[in-house]
């Protein structure tokens, strides 16, 4: 009875063990089927491989679990503290590549030669006196349509100023130039030319009135303005021909203007350029119902004066 009992017992112990065994077993292949163990390629810097099977994923910790070690002068990718990348591969190199020097036979060059192929570049400053080019003014105080003649008023004369420059010479010839400033010493003067109305008369008589008037204002700049014009006659006057100036009226002559306009006054009308007097007309009358914007001509009779009636014209005031 007793012997059956110990084998009894032996049984019993034996089936313990081996279930024990058989649990661990299990339980570490529930373990190792929770784990996501990966084969890892590591390259060495001699060329030589190998390959690892391990569940981490950080590069220093593979290494370390595989005791791998990097000397002073490798490097490792990926990076020691990265994650493995999708290529399972640790690649350990040499940090730097020794560089091959290589000799290279260069011909012998003399100093002579050197220096012929030595290009001497120098820069100094430089400072010159320039003309400024004098412009041309024209003054037009003709009237449109007609003929005309040109006069020089005042003539031209070039101005002059100071330039200095940085000048960058290549063996004593320019190759380049800069103005770094520039002074006026003398300032141009504008040549000036008046256009002016050709005078043409009928009449010797005439010519020789409007010429000596034109010729009396000669090289004078008349004041361009348009007047409210009239006409005027002895008819409406009364009879009386003799004028505020002392004079007697006659026509294609005198005027009547306001006080801004003395007696004397020079008044060419580009109208009447191709009337006897030739558009000149001279300031011998004034009236009460002349104003500085209004002109009255003198006519031979009433009918001429009807038929003018009331013009603004364009006048030329000589003063």
């Amino acid at each position: 009875m007793k012997t059956d009992d110990k084998l009894s017992l032996r049984i019993i112990r034996k089936i313990a063990f081996v279930s024990i065994i058989f649990v661990c077993i299990f339980a570490i292949g529930v373990i190792a089927a929770k784990s996501d163990v990966n084969s890892i390629k590591i390259v060495f810097a001699d060329d030589c491989e190998t390959t690892v099977m391990t569940a981490k994923t950080v590069v220093s910790e593979i290494l370390e679990e595989n005791h791998i070690m990097l000397e002073a002068d490798e490097q490792v990718h990926p990076s020691l503290d990265s994650t493995i990348d999708l290529t399972k591969t640790i690649t350990i190199s040499k940090a730097t590549a020794e560089k091959k020097i290589i000799a290279e036979e260069v011909e012998s060059v003399s100093t002579e030669e050197i220096l012929g192929n030595y290009v001497t570049i120098t820069e100094k400053i430089i400072t010159e006196q320039v003309e400024i080019p004098f412009e041309t003014v024209t003054k037009d105080v003709s009237s449109s349509g007609t003929d005309t003649t040109n006069k020089v008023l005042q003539e031209g004369e070039n101005g002059l100023k100071e330039v200095k420059y940085k000048v960058k010479l290549q063996d004593n010839e320019e190759i380049e130039r800069q103005t770094l400033s520039e002074t006026i010493i003398k300032e141009p003067v504008d040549k000036i030319i008046q256009i002016s109305t050709k005078i043409t008369s009928r009449s010797s008589g005439s010519r020789a009135s409007s010429g000596t008037i034109s010729a009396s204002v000669e090289g004078k700049t008349p004041t361009v303005v348009t007047l409210n014009t009239s006409a005027y006659c002895a008819a409406s006057c009364g009879g009386n021909t003799r004028t505020a100036s002392g004079a007697t009226a006659s026509s294609w002559h005198t005027v009547a203007a306001g006080r801004g306009y003395p007696a004397g006054t020079v008044i060419y009308i580009p109208y009447f350029a191709n009337k006897p007097n030739g558009g000149w007309f001279v300031v011998q009358d004034t009236g009460g119902a002349i104003t500085n914007n209004h002109l009255d001509i003198w006519m031979d009779s009433m009918s001429e004066c009807l038929s003018f009636g009331r013009r603004n014209l364009e006048c030329h005031i000589y003063r």
